[in-house]
């Protein structure tokens, strides 16, 4: 009988030594609010150093608002700008200034632009730790889109080093 029992023990212990090696519960690093204000209130400081306002918005790996920080007298569309901005590089895990230039210079690319939720404008960029991207930041409104995403790239790299 015992000779019976040895496959099946070993099929239990090598299962469940499997099911433990992966756990149904992902766990992933993710954006905090922390972060999240951190990046923002750099982001703001480095577009007043440039006599610019803006406004500045980080979404988590979901695609979801984490924090907004908005100067006083900004347009409110830039509100909303900022937002997609971020979605649109969190969801193309790809600088919103690089996709701008590809639906310019590449026709299959040139369909992006019909996407509704996606904004094609530079001022977005993707937040990574290692090879995950984690969230993403973007920023309207600081007098063009290369002033926006300056001010973004700043933020990051002060407070995600390690990012490429």
């Amino acid at each position: 009988m015992l000779l019976r029992t040895a496959p099946l023990t070993l099929l239990a212990l090598t299962l469940s030594s499997h099911a433990l090696a992966e756990s149904p519960v992902a766990q992933r690093p993710d954006v905090t609010l922390a972060l999240a204000n951190q990046l923002l209130s750099t982001t703001l400081a480095t577009c007043h150093a440039l006599g610019q306002t803006a406004v500045a918005a980080v979404v988590d790996r979901g695609g979801n608002l984490v924090a907004l920080q908005r100067d006083d007298n900004v347009g409110p569309h830039n509100t909303l700008a900022a937002q997609r901005k971020a979605f649109t590089a969190l969801s193309t895990k790809t600088a919103t200034s690089t996709l701008a230039e590809r639906a310019r210079s590449n026709p299959d690319a040139a369909n992006l632009t019909t996407v509704s939720e996606l904004l094609l404008l530079g001022g977005g960029l993707p937040l990574r730790v290692g090879d995950q991207v984690i969230g993403a930041i973007g920023v309207a409104g600081a007098g063009g889109s290369a002033n926006d995403q300056g001010c973004a790239e700043e933020a990051i790299a002060q407070h995600l080093p390690t990012q490429p």
